[in-house]
């Protein structure tokens, strides 16, 4: 039986054996967390605890890209995908010949000269469904190629960079569906999600983070057992005057999706600017998530984790699906690793939160009010005019767009953290579209202990960390975890690790040529063996400390160049793809 022969019948038993992982053939990882619920799980089994440490790099490829490289490859029928930073190209890979040259490759038309971008210029991933590929652009387009050819079958107009309005989310394709979410909070866009035809780029729906509920896509009181989010057009009475219309609420980060229920999940960005004085209020529905109708974008439940943020969080981070014991009963849960430091259990039926607690240092807040659903800040951490001292988590959050990984063998899930505290000094802000709208000046330090990085693995229904590995650097690698029980994840510094999934113990080590703030992935090729992907490439906030002159202050780069100076001695910019087999 040839090679061919053999992946093509794994992929057959796999599809008539698809209660694992909502029908992914376990050779493949056609999504960006492999499948709609975010797990982040890969079946394959052959690589061990006992037979790691026997891992070597067989192929790789530089993408000769300097940007943040913040997302993973995609895996369908035999082929790799990858997609670069801007200015976006994307390259197709036939594994049944590893190491050869892409077969083709596709480069994104750029619309005209203007360009924004916060931190950086990068691309969290793409989307994939029978056959099409689909882009998200940084210039604000979104494409769909023939995987077979890399021919552009259509391309649409979602964002505008020139507002800061750019695409670096990964898209969710279900069914007929592709959506998306736009970047561009700290120039105060007003985020929104946008879903289109998977065939034709037709716009469907679009519905915005801030506003009236006619353009949020409310029909009635978004959670009936908060009373803070039971009354009407919340999304504008919130804010002083009109201040919603330019209040961030972005949408960039993971979107998941439950077929049972038809509802897709994502999150909100923080409101704009940082000062809370120009948007008093609670300014729903930024910090939030949302649970939107795939087909029509009516929003069925939304809970806002961070009224009136003021500490820069975000919800922006994945939402996890799974099906969880809380207090000895069975619940559809969404599990979130907020960046405001407390991980979230809520059912995702009905949007209310069961389980809210601390997952590692967060002095801003005691704790969570569960019957009211909002948090408890600690008002000794204010400090004079406003200004806040010693704060943890910093704005980057506890966990930033690194996603985590959830095995359903070990009941655990694998997260990887930041461990960094914040001064924070509002500003006025002057509101110019395209410009930067932040309102605050920001130095960072590193939280208790000294380190600047945890990886933890969370046991969500005793709300404890089953174990824990310290990092001299934040880790914004993402997860990836395995039925042979192993967990792979990378580190500023450049060094891609495997652990034991029981126990945390390190198995393995590799230094990759880059930083490595991308997600790891694992396949199995034509020739049945199982492999592990991750691309290296320092960038995003912590790229700041790299690029900056040698005479920005401490508080330059969202406070990255006063935190992360050390790193220029340990790694240098540069995409590479890597894959790894035994």
């Amino acid at each position: 039986m040839s090679r061919r022969a053999r992946w093509l019948l794994i992929a057959l038993t796999a599809c008539a054996s698809s209660a694992a992982a909502q029908g992914v053939p376990p050779a493949d990882w056609p999504m960006p967390g492999r499948d709609h619920a975010l797990t982040r799980f890969s079946p394959l089994a052959r690589l061990t605890p006992a037979t790691v440490a026997g891992l070597k790099p067989l192929w790789t490829f530089g993408t000769g890209n300097l940007a943040g490289h913040e997302g993973n490859p995609l895996v369908v029928g035999g082929r790799l995908y990858l997609l670069t930073p801007w200015p976006n190209v994307l390259y197709a890979f036939d594994l049944d010949r590893p190491g050869d040259p892409p077969l083709w490759r596709y480069a994104a038309p750029t619309r005209g000269p203007t360009l924004s971008g916060c931190c950086d210029l990068s691309n969290r991933g793409l989307g994939w469904r029978d056959g099409t590929l689909y882009l998200p652009l940084f210039t604000g387009d979104l494409a769909a190629i023939d995987a077979a050819t890399g021919k552009e079958r259509w391309r649409v107009r979602v964002g505008d960079p020139a507002t800061g309005a750019t695409l670096q989310g990964a898209p969710l394709v279900a069914g007929d569906v592709v959506v998306v979410g736009v970047g561009g909070g700290e120039f105060g866009v007003r985020g929104y999600l946008s879903a289109h035809d998977a065939r034709t780029g037709r716009a469907l729906w679009r519905g915005y983070s801030t506003g009236p509920d006619t353009e949020v896509l409310l029909e009635g009181p978004a959670t009936l057992a908060y009373p803070s989010h039971a009354a009407r057009n919340l999304g504008t009475s919130t804010w002083s005057a009109d201040s919603w219309a330019r209040g961030g609420g972005a949408t960039w980060g993971w979107l998941s999706y439950d077929p049972d229920l038809d509802l897709v999940y994502h999150g909100t960005g923080a409101p704009a600017p940082m000062n809370p004085l120009q948007r008093i209020g609670d300014n729903k529905w930024t910090a939030s998530i949302l649970a939107r109708e795939l087909r029509t974008g009516r929003v069925r439940w939304a809970v806002q984790l961070t009224p009136a943020d003021r500490w820069g969080y975000d919800a922006t981070n994945e939402n996890i699906l799974t099906e969880l014991s809380v207090g000895g009963r069975a619940v559809r849960a969404l599990v979130h690793f907020d960046r405001n430091g407390f991980a979230y259990t809520i059912d995702r039926v009905n949007g209310r939160i069961l389980v809210a607690d601390k997952y590692g240092p967060a002095n801003w807040a005691r704790g969570v009010d569960l019957r009211l659903g909002v948090p408890e800040p600690d008002p000794a951490t204010a400090g004079e005019a406003g200004a806040l001292r010693g704060i943890c988590p910093s704005l980057h959050g506890m966990k930033g767009f690194q996603p985590a990984a959830w095995s359903p063998e070990t009941k655990l899930f694998y997260v990887p953290l930041n461990n960094v505290c914040m001064d924070l000094t509002p500003s006025a802000a002057t509101f110019t579209p395209g410009r930067a709208f932040l309102g605050a000046t920001v130095r960072l330090a590193p939280g208790p202990g000294g380190n600047l990085g945890r990886f933890i693995a969370w046991d969500a229904v005793t709300s404890s960390i089953a174990w824990e590995v310290r990092e001299p650097f934040p880790v914004l690698g993402g997860a990836l975890v395995t039925a042979g029980g192993l967990v792979f994840y990378g580190t500023l510094d450049g060094w891609f690790k495997a652990l034991d999934a029981t126990t945390g113990r390190e198995l393995w080590r590799f230094r990759a040529p880059s930083g490595i703030v991308g997600n790891p992935i694992s396949f199995s090729a034509p020739d049945g063996r199982q492999y592990v992907a991750v691309v290296a490439g320092v960038g995003g906030w912590p790229g700041l400390a790299l690029s900056a002159p040698a005479s920005a202050g401490p508080t330059a780069g969202l406070g990255a160049v006063g935190l992360l100076g050390g790193l220029r001695d340990q790694t240098n910019p540069g995409g590479v793809l890597l894959v790894f087999g035994l």
